[in-house]
């Protein structure tokens, strides 16, 4: 009677938490929708403010710098205050953003806008619900789920983007989006609860810095580096997308230039973009998790991208970039979800927060110095450069993957 009890009770908890988990998934969807509706419009506001091409790509700086400084910040602060007030932080930002967006009648105001991003991170708040929440069998297939999220967000918001600023007007979207993420803050301050540690999490507080020391410590968010492991995997999820990273930042261009291809034709591209993170992210990498070591998937993510890297050095049209994204996606999503998951494993359980904000931080690196290095490349050496680079890359991280022995906490699922 006793064991069927207590079967109810785990039963009931396990359906709470897939809830909760569920609930991270809607949030950080409907953050990313609103992010990628306003950035359809940016430029256009930017243009009719008469900021020009230099000023907007400080404007995309500012952005790129603030995330990266605030992504370790926010991670700290997931692990002192709670998920739950993380999330409510990070969606009453997004309001903010949106509300000083909607008054951007300057450029000064336009740059202000900018600010609240530092504590824009809705996307590794849901990661820290999930790491949480779920079993180490479990993470690298719910946190792949999140591709998902990202891919409603590309197609929904750049769709809706477009169709409200031509009927309603360029403000209109941003209406919406300070609307939507007022809503998105009520849902985190209603359904996402303050999830206490399980007895097996408490034993690690010893080793935790999440509990010593100023939510903006650099010293403690630095020393996650010098648990085993952490610094090589890492390093590989920094310099095995970044090639990629600098063409991607450079592909409005390219785009036009390279490809010859129109503004809708771009807008289908990216369209196409989504779906195959959706596809890839949300199905292919969760089920891989389940029958690979995440070691073994570390490796294949790898040499992928190696692939990838030798694709793009022979591309010569749009249609070789569309057989290319294929392996392009898996790749970067695969790496993406793996090395988090191994990441927020070889660290202490309180202080997956602030691993998880490093591991944010990669993307705003890419994004703030992208453009001054992919700008060299692509002028200097064509766009076949970041082809070979990415090739070169990879290649070596692959021989170094294959011969190293980088400690891992991993597990297959059952």
């Amino acid at each position: 009677m006793k064991s069927e009890t207590q079967g109810e009770s785990n039963h009931m908890g396990e359906l709470k938490r897939g809830r909760v988990i569920l609930v991270a998934y809607l949030i950080a969807t409907i953050e990313l929708t609103f992010l990628f509706m306003q950035l359809g419009v940016l430029p256009y506001l930017a243009k009719s403010l008469g900021l020009d091409s230099v000023g907007f790509g400080y404007l995309q700086t500012t952005f790129g710098v603030l995330q990266l400084v605030g992504g370790p910040i926010f991670g700290r602060f997931a692990d002192q205050f709670g998920t739950r007030a993380a999330l409510i932080l990070s969606c009453a930002s997004g309001s903010v953003f949106f509300l000083l967006l909607s008054i951007s009648t300057s450029v000064p105001i336009l740059f202000l806008s900018r600010l609240p991003a530092v504590f824009m991170h809705g996307l590794p708040g849901a990661q820290k619900v999930i790491t949480d929440l779920t079993a180490p069998s479990q993470r690298a297939d719910a946190l792949g789920k999140l591709g998902l999220c990202f891919g409603i967000g590309i197609i929904i918001g750049s769709a809706l983007g477009g169709i409200l600023s031509t009927k309603f007007g360029i403000f209109a979207p941003i209406y919406i989006g300070l609307v939507g993420s007022l809503i998105n803050t009520m849902i985190a301050m209603v359904w996402i609860p303050s999830p206490a540690k399980s007895k097996s999490e408490h034993g690690e507080a010893e080793h935790s810095t999440s509990q010593s020391g100023s939510v903006f410590s650099i010293r403690e968010i630095l020393h996650l580096m010098k648990f085993p492991g952490v610094m090589e995997i890492f390093l590989v999820k920094v310099f095995s997308g970044f090639p990629i990273g600098l063409f991607l930042i450079m592909f409005s261009i390219i785009s036009m230039d390279f490809f010859g291809l129109e503004a809708v034709e771009s807008g289908y591209l990216m369209s196409y973009f989504g779906v195959l993170q959706m596809v890839v992210q949300g199905l292919v990498v969760g089920k891989l998790s389940k029958h690979c070591t995440e070691r073994t998937l570390l490796r294949l993510g790898v040499l992928v991208f190696a692939g990838v890297g030798l694709g793009m050095a022979l591309m010569r049209t749009v249609w070789h970039y569309c057989i290319i994204a294929l392996p392009l996606v898996f790749a970067f999503t695969m790496l993406g979800t793996i090395t988090d998951s191994i990441l927020t494993k070889a660290v202490p359980s309180s202080d997956t927060g602030t691993m998880l904000g490093i591991c944010a931080s990669v993307q705003p690196l890419t994004r703030t110095v992208g453009p001054t290095i992919g700008g060299v490349l692509y002028k200097r050496f064509g766009v076949h450069s970041f082809g070979y680079l990415q090739l070169i890359v990879n290649i070596g991280l692959f021989v170094y993957l294959l011969k190293s022995k980088i400690p891992l906490r991993e597990q297959k699922a059952h």
